[in-house]
């Protein structure tokens, strides 16, 4: 089979932010910039000392994946890569291409 690969980072939204989640990435070494809920971070504050120390969060990095997001919703502009017309995965890859170099191209 092809080589597997870890990420060193894991950035990701509130949406991911579950305990199980945070522990699954710390169990594989994999670091992760995820914001907290605010009703966890309700909870955490109402158990006081109990609740423990507030999980690590970046500004930094998670600002980056902003970039990313942008780029996946202007390629879903393109009505085909939005709706996943194309049967195969390699005529896909090339419609994700060639829609990147367009957009690559009006950028200049």
């Amino acid at each position: 089979g092809r080589p597997r690969s870890t990420p060193d980072q894991v950035i990701a939204d509130k949406a991911y932010s579950s305990r199980g989640f945070r522990a699954y990435l710390r169990q594989r070494g994999i670091e992760c910039t995820i914001p907290e809920k605010n009703d966890q971070q309700r909870h955490r504050h109402n158990r006081g000392s109990r609740g423990g120390r507030p999980p690590a969060f970046d500004r930094q990095i998670y600002r980056q994946r902003n970039v990313v997001e942008r780029c996946f919703n202007r390629l879903k502009g393109f009505r085909g890569i939005a709706t996943r017309y194309d049967k195969t995965a390699a005529s896909y890859e090339a419609a994700v291409s060639l829609a990147s170099l367009l957009l690559w191209a009006r950028s200049l």
